[in-house]
Order: C-alpha cells, then sequence, then structure tokens
C-alpha cells in the first residue's frame, strides 16, 4: 500500500525523497521502496519523518498492509488444548518464511552493491 498521505505532505512542504531519506539514514531508493509501501516503515522513522515535516504523526501515518492480527478470544482457536500450539506453528512457519525472503533480498542488494562499486570502477 503506497503511503499516498506521506507522500502527499512530503510534497506539500517541498522536500525530496532524498531529504526524508536522510532523516532516517537510508539511501534515497530505500527510502522510495518504504514511501511506495514495498518496505515496511518502522515505528521509529514514523516518528522522525513527522518530527522533520513539523505535523503530527497521525497526520502522515498509514497502516502496514499485509500485517496479520490473530485474535487468541477467538473460541475456533480456544476449543481445544491443542490450539496454542497451532497458533506457535504457524506463527514459526511465518517467521521462517519472513527470514527467507529477507536473506534473498539482502543477496540482491549486495549484488547491487557490488554491481553498483564495479560500475564506478
Amino acid at each position: 500500500m503506497q503511503k499516498e498521505k506521506l507522500r502527499s505532505i512530503r510534497k506539500k512542504k517541498g522536500y525530496t525523497q532524498q531529504q526524508i531519506a536522510e532523516v532516517i539514514a537510508t539511501d534515497v531508493s530505500n527510502y522510495c521502496r518504504k514511501e511506495g509501501g514495498d518496505v515496511k516503515i518502522i515505528h521509529e522513522e514514523w516518528e522522525k519523518i513527522a518530527n522533520f515535516l513539523n505535523v503530527p504523526v497521525e497526520d502522515i501515518y498509514e497502516e502496514e498492509e499485509g500485517t496479520m492480527i490473530i485474535n487468541h478470544n477467538n473460541s475456533t482457536f480456544n476449543d481445544s488444548p491443542a490450539a496454542g500450539s497451532n497458533i506457535q506453528t504457524f506463527n514459526n512457519e511465518l517467521s521462517i518464511e519472513i527470514i527467507k525472503n529477507l536473506q534473498e533480498y539482502i543477496s540482491l542488494l549486495k549484488e547491487e552493491v557490488k554491481r553498483l562499486k564495479d560500475h564506478q570502477n
């Protein structure tokens, strides 16, 4: 999900993606992915950006798409004694998948850094 509220306020105030990237100590391509919704903006980054733009966090914050909330009070999960283990297994499998995706992404970033360094030489 694109961060339309953030993008709109950033543009209204006349700031570039590069300037916001510097505020949260990242490169402009990573910030572009954050603003585009491909990479999560963490809570501390929302606060830094809001302070820089001189607006409340609520004016720019948008929920992350794909965030999953499990309601532990749902009787579907709590009817059996093993319900907790089912949730734990699901969370572990999800965590493993996320870690694999992040490792692949890190590899791609390392390749890109190498390519850019080779291009400079």
